[in-house]
């Protein structure tokens, strides 16, 4: 019987695939083979393939007549055939037979790519991302078929190598002898496709090949249906997520550093000064608006120096009142108050030969503010209600969402404590400027919550990632975390979709907008704005700032005069 409802699963395929029955008659067309050759699948199914294609497997003889007469699989046999512009191309096929329930061949499964395409694709791996998709690209997909009682009917070379089992030994044996997936008896998405007749896509399972070794794969699935529309048995294709998984590993070791992740040049920037100041004994401060990341700073400082196995302590400077914080930070002594009954150590003496983090330190009253100073400065203390003096040998990481310079001139901070803290400064940029890196972080996210609920999601769709790379993100890493987070609650698939996503990001309501459109003249203060990030971005290069917002020079001089828009670099 032919087969004639096999797109599904042919159109997941990267290279092109094409389907024939034994008189060369094409029956599926993928949109790889759309893509590689020109052809549409509505103009050629039906007819000849070496008719569409003037095809050198017309001749005598050819591998495919192999295939069909004894069942033997081909790999990689270079042939031309024409494309829809009648040039001839050079490409490499794999090709398998496809069988019936009774085990009698029907057809053809013809897996092909462009030679010349794979060449310039290894032109281009100078580049990572290139590389990545150009090798993943390049992986020739398992394919296996099974009849309705689950016996493998098919298995083409690309199964063998991932599995590690010979054609010979697994035709005619139950699929999950051979895959040996947890998933095979409890959720194997070829058995939720036969019974739902629905295909699934992309979904991850692992196996255990010959060796015994745990193969990562990616399987997609579809029915095989004869020509009077009967369910014959079931098609999988499955990829080898090895080398994926392993570079994804490179990339988030190259792209990381602690618990941090991201490759923008500010945070490459951070990540090698971590490096250099985390075995020092150095006082940092750590600068950065809310949801930033300032603690997973402050920790991998302390977990990359030399007190690693000594206390981390942290201290909430905005979560105690000041009568409390004093206490809190230096410890008492019995009878220094009416409910100090027992002596109490404070933060500092718990942190002695590790780590203190003053989170938010912007906020601490001056009344304390001298005390901090002198432990700073001297190591030494004295707890409330105490006489004798307390040494410590303490680290202190202090961090802050607050413009400290402002608050010295409002004479809420102490300039001298500033400077002490101001050893080595750490400035974290916000998410708005380091937009390449949200999809690094919606995959770790990803990873995270994939855990922590029990889901399978792999992705996003593309509208749900375009609306999270254009939202401008107040409240940093800690609200796209939360975004995530929300999703995953409301999402029952694999991929989240924009309705998944928070109201607040599906509004895409930008404070900055709605703060502008407060102004006398909105039109005027928006392209001022924009006029001031272009220049931000090109470090006030005037050439090259006009060039991005396709003016001359001249005009864009004459909109900085107009919006008294000054060269920050000069004055700098």
């Amino acid at each position: 019987m032919l087969l004639n409802n096999i797109e599904n699963i042919l159109d997941s395929f990267s290279d092109g695939v094409i389907a024939i029955d034994k008189n060369f008659k094409i029956i599926s067309f993928s949109k790889g083979a759309e893509r590689i050759t020109g052809f549409l699948a509505i103009d050629v199914t039906g007819k000849n393939f070496n008719a569409v294609f003037n095809s050198e497997l017309d001749a005598h003889r050819s591998p495919i007549d192999e295939v069909l007469e004894n069942g033997k699989s081909i790999t990689n046999v270079k042939t031309k055939i024409r494309n829809v512009e009648n040039k001839s191309i050079t490409i490499s096929i794999n090709a398998t037979s496809l069988k019936d329930v009774k085990g009698e061949i029907v057809g053809v499964i013809i897996n092909f790519r462009d030679i010349e395409e794979i060449y310039k694709l290894h032109a281009e791996l100078y580049t990572e991302n290139t590389r990545l998709i150009a090798v993943l690209n390049s992986i020739a997909d398992g394919v296996l078929t099974v009849d309705n009682e689950w016996r493998i009917t098919s298995f083409n070379p690309a199964a063998e190598i991932i599995t590690g089992n010979r054609v010979e030994d697994v035709l005619g044996k139950q699929c999950h002898e051979i895959m040996r997936s947890k998933t095979c008896k409890t959720d194997c998405p070829l058995r939720k496709t036969m019974a739902t007749k629905m295909p699934i896509y992309d979904y991850e399972i692992e196996i255990i090949n010959a060796q015994g070794k745990i193969v990562p794969i990616s399987v997609n699935t579809a029915l095989l249906i004869d020509e009077q529309d009967n369910i014959i048995g079931g098609v999988e294709t499955f990829r080898d997520l090895s080398f994926y998984k392993n570079v994804s590993e490179e990339l988030n070791m190259k792209y990381s550093f602690a618990n941090m992740i991201g490759k923008d040049k500010k945070m490459q920037e951070i990540y090698s000064l971590l490096k250099t100041i985390s075995p020092t004994s150095s006082t940092v401060l750590i600068m950065g608006e809310t949801g930033t990341g300032k603690d997973l700073v402050a920790r991998a400082i302390h977990h990359n120096s030399p007190r690693k196995d000594k206390p981390f302590i942290k201290v909430d400077c905005t979560s105690l009142p000041e009568t409390l914080l004093e206490s809190e930070l230096f410890g008492y002594k019995k009878g220094a108050f009416t409910d100090a009954r027992i002596d109490k150590p404070g933060k500092f003496e718990l942190a002695d030969s590790g780590t203190i983090f003053l989170d938010e330190i912007g906020n601490i009253p001056l009344s304390i503010q001298a005390k901090l100073l002198r432990v700073l400065e001297e190591h030494a203390f004295e707890p409330l209600g105490g006489i004798k003096t307390v040494k410590v040998d303490v680290r202190v990481v202090a961090a802050t969402n607050r413009d400290l310079k402002q608050a010295i001139e409002q004479e809420k901070f102490r300039e001298d404590l500033y400077y002490r803290l101001n050893v080595m400064p750490i400035t974290i940029p916000p998410l708005r400027d380091r937009p390449e890196d949200i999809p690094l972080l919606i995959e770790h996210f990803l990873n995270l919550f994939g855990k922590k609920f029990n889901k399978t999601i792999t992705k996003l769709s593309q509208d749900a990632m375009d609306l999270l790379l254009d939202y401008p993100w107040p409240g940093n890493i800690r609200q796209l975390e939360h975004a995530i987070e929300h999703a995953f609650i409301h999402c029952t698939g694999r991929i989240i979709q924009t309705r998944h996503l928070p109201e607040d990001i599906k509004q895409k309501s930008s404070p900055l907008i709605d703060k502008l459109l407060t102004k006398e003249n909105p039109i005027d203060e928006i392209e001022k704005e924009v006029i001031i990030e272009a220049l931000k971005r090109n470090h006030w290069d005037r050439e090259k700032t006009a060039k991005i917002l396709k003016i001359s020079r001249i005009t864009l001089w004459r909109k900085m005069k107009k919006y008294e828009i000054k060269n920050r670099k000069a004055s700098q």
